[in-house]
């Protein structure tokens, strides 16, 4: 553009390419409200209930209170709302009794578990691999944007930080559940009788964040650019 510099240039192309996801976020957000508040009202083990959402206000208030210093794009926004839409709905019937058995079989006339042979409620399963798979991307943009890593290490740091926390929570989930003890630790737990629970939870958000890394990788070389890169870029304060 004429009269203003290359970084300007590309400062306005990242606005104006986010300005039309806006609409498309308040959208989510606004589903995602109405969903979290008819799910809180009656929610099948408050005390669980409580505990599960303890960890996302916390998230919630983080990325309120930093929303000046630091803004996710809007891509990242909408992966975001969709993972906080699955774990809502996780925590109102409890992990380890999400009906899904039910509502698939009143689609198709036979349940999901009968399909893939499983003997246990997988939701929680689909929740830990959609962590890695939807929150990889948003991880991404903040090492861009904070760390400013480049190549190799801005793919395997989002898998490396997905994996970390995702021991982390683990830890949180064993320390609650010695604490509470009784339902509401086993519960909180979930493990179904699954001695390996918490090793196989870990290992679908890993799975989940390297399929989320391959993807932008081949996309990014398909593309030969880095739009995340560049929006990072373009977010940064002129000196």
């Amino acid at each position: 553009m004429p009269g203003i510099s290359s970084e300007s240039a590309s400062s306005y192309h990242i606005g104006a390419a986010q300005r039309p996801g806006r609409g498309a976020v308040h959208i989510a957000l606004l589903a995602y409200l109405v969903l979290w508040t008819a799910l809180a009202l009656h929610p099948a083990d408050r005390g669980t209930w409580l505990l599960e959402n303890a960890l996302v206000l916390m998230l919630v208030a983080l990325l309120w209170s930093v929303r000046h210093v630091f803004r996710f794009s809007n891509a990242s926004i909408l992966l975001i709302i969709a993972f906080l839409a699955l774990h809502t709905v996780g925590s109102h019937y409890t992990y380890s009794d999400v009906p899904y058995d039910q509502w698939w079989q009143a689609l198709t006339g036979h349940t999901l578990n009968s399909v893939f042979g499983w003997q246990r409620n997988h939701y929680d399963r689909l929740v830990h691999f959609s962590y890695g798979l939807l929150l990889a991307y948003p991880i991404r943009e903040f090492f861009l944007r904070v760390v400013e890593v480049r190549g190799f290490w801005a793919y395997f740091l989002p898998l490396d930080f997905t994996l970390s926390t995702s021991a982390i929570y683990e830890l949180i989930e064993w320390g609650a559940a010695m604490t509470f003890g009784s339902d509401l630790g086993m519960h909180y737990l979930g493990t179904q009788g699954d001695v390996w629970d918490a090793q196989k939870d870990m290992a679908m958000a890993g799975l989940g964040a390297l399929l989320a890394m391959l993807f932008t990788a081949a996309l990014n070389a398909w593309l030969r650019r880095d739009v995340a890169w560049e929006w990072a870029q373009g977010m940064k304060s002129p000196r």
